[in-house]
């Protein structure tokens, strides 16, 4: 008898089982001509041809210390692919019949999204607190409201699912990805880890809160997927991101932007690249997006193995890959004694989650990417216990985490006649005001033809000053590396419906920039992928 081939998907499925817009027009030197030669065999380019609306957006916000208790939830995974099934934990408090109405994210002739499915109405009732487990960890251990398949024409993208009750206005969001497998130019890594980071749900419970003493920067505490978003906490104040992580804040413009001129892109979260090497064979350019801190060893080492195999990577993002981080099974049942688990250096001698566990749902710092600096060990804040440091996260930026890591600043050039800059008509000390935030990165590596492209001068709300540095380095295969070195990066690329512009230290971003268009363009254009 033949012997059935054992696919990439067999193994993974095997592993994870147990309104108008503002934003600027296309240039004219990457306009919709594009579109129209690609337009046969582009999905993206079919999808946003398709009926958009503003609906997705929320109306009618109630929170409070962060959370929405009138009606809130969270899904059972990240990301998954068409055909397979997600589980929805919802809550609400009073009691109410609650529908769900999915929308894919993305340009959507200016609208922002498309209506794709409505599920329900259902009854919905108030689910428990979690109890504060060791490592002050948080994990919901709801009763599952209901589930749903992706249908098999759901392409892959950022999916909202915008939840609205029959006892009253109020609404939040649910939040997942649906990837594939097929080749594409760009994969675009949504930075779910660092969401979870920050989620603060229900009250002051994200990774930077501890209990005494007031260590943020540490390895104590304990973070669950297992719960809700709640409302973003820092810089912007933004109702509409109520359920969605950080997506609508950092990561939504670059994918109106991409979508708008169609480029052909793929979607994935952090979680993805963190257990799948080989789905970065199939794509010409890997983006990192908005606010990326936390990566898992195994993330990191595959996006340099990609790059050292020809694949072209964009860091449109800012304080990326500053922590290494553990994402552990769920904790339904006693977790394994992480340490136990761990050699001195922090290298995985063995991996045997209970079987009871649902892996890839809980995350804690292991330390720093490079080791923490001699300014950051003179911290209290910094405190530990870290039991590993990770490979210098410059090696594969171009640029690092440096020790003052907040502020706002200028984007300033330094090279304008590197080939990034091309058709932007900026010259040397020419500056894009406030892109420059709220975190950012600096301190350049001294690798083969790296160019430090742009720099600048940034100052926090303490008067701590620090460098920016936007930097360019060539791979062995032709390919290219670009740090943007800003959170604020793609900001800078659209102003779609629903985006509140944010103010950090003092600055702010100006919104829609063509030159950061430009220069965007540039760089996808030299990795082989014209709009």
């Amino acid at each position: 008898m033949k012997k059935k081939k054992f696919s990439r998907r067999d193994a993974i499925k095997l592993a994870t089982g147990t309104g108008i817009s503002l934003s600027l027009g296309p240039l004219p030197s990457f306009a919709d001509n594009g579109n129209k030669i690609n337009a046969k065999n582009n999905p993206i380019v079919i999808e946003n041809e398709k009926k958009g609306t503003t609906e997705w957006q929320l109306t009618y916000i109630h929170s409070k210390d962060y959370r929405s208790e009138m009606i809130e939830g969270y899904c059972s995974r990240t990301s998954l692919q068409a055909g397979e099934t997600i589980d929805i934990f919802l809550s609400a408090n009073p009691a109410t019949e609650a529908t769900v109405d999915f929308y894919r994210v993305g340009y959507y002739a200016g609208k922002g999204g498309r209506f794709m499915q409505r599920i329900g109405p259902f009854a919905v009732t108030p689910q428990p607190e979690p109890p504060i487990a060791e490592h002050r960890l948080r994990q919901c251990n709801w009763a599952l409201s209901t589930s749903f398949t992706i249908p098999d024409n759901w392409i892959s993208g950022v999916y909202l699912g915008k939840l609205s009750c029959s006892g009253h206005r109020y609404e939040s969001y649910i939040i997942f990805v649906v990837r594939d497998e097929r080749k594409a130019d760009i994969l675009f890594q949504t930075s779910d880890t660092t969401w979870q980071a920050y989620n603060k749900w229900p009250d002051n419970y994200s990774l930077y809160d501890s209990d005494q003493p007031q260590e943020p920067h540490s390895a104590r505490t304990w973070v669950s997927f297992d719960r809700p978003y709640g409302k973003y906490p820092q810089v912007v104040d933004q109702p509409l991101s109520q359920g969605s992580g950080e997506f609508l804040l950092w990561e939504y413009p670059l994918c109106f932007w991409l979508e708008q001129h169609g480029y052909d892109v793929t979607y994935c979260g952090n979680i993805d690249i963190h257990n799948d090497r080989f789905g970065l064979d199939r794509i010409k350019c890997f983006l990192s997006v908005g606010h990326d801190e936390y990566w898992t060893l195994d993330m990191f080492n595959n996006v340099k193995q990609a790059v050292a195999g020809g694949l072209n990577a964009a860091f449109l993002s800012g304080n990326t890959i500053k922590w290494v981080i553990d994402i552990l099974p769920s904790a339904d049942v006693p977790l394994f004694d992480v340490k136990s688990n761990l050699t001195q250096d922090g290298q995985r001698i063995s991996f045997k989650p209970n079987p009871k566990g649902r892996l890839f749902r809980t995350m804690h710092r292991l330390g720093r990417f490079g080791g923490l600096s001699a300014e950051e060990k003179a911290r209290p804040n910094y405190a530990g216990p870290f039991v590993m440091e990770g490979p210098n996260e410059g090696t594969l930026m171009g640029a690092r985490n440096p020790s003052v890591p907040n502020g706002s600043g200028d984007w300033i050039v330094r090279r304008p006649d590197h080939w990034i800059f091309e058709g932007t008509g900026m010259r040397e000390g020419d500056r894009i005001p406030g892109l420059v935030g709220w975190e950012h990165c600096g301190d350049p590596l001294n690798l083969p033809g790296l160019d430090v492209i742009a720099s600048g001068l940034t100052i926090n709300s303490g008067g701590q000053q620090s460098q920016s540095a936007a930097t360019v380095y060539p791979g062995p295969k032709g390919n290219w590396v670009f740090c943007a070195a800003t959170i604020f990066w793609c900001i800078g690329l659209s102003q779609p419906p629903g985006l509140i512009p944010p103010y950090s230290h003092f600055g702010r971003p100006h919104g829609a920039d063509e030159r950061v268009q430009k220069i965007t363009a540039n760089f996808l254009k030299k990795c082989g992928i014209p709009a």
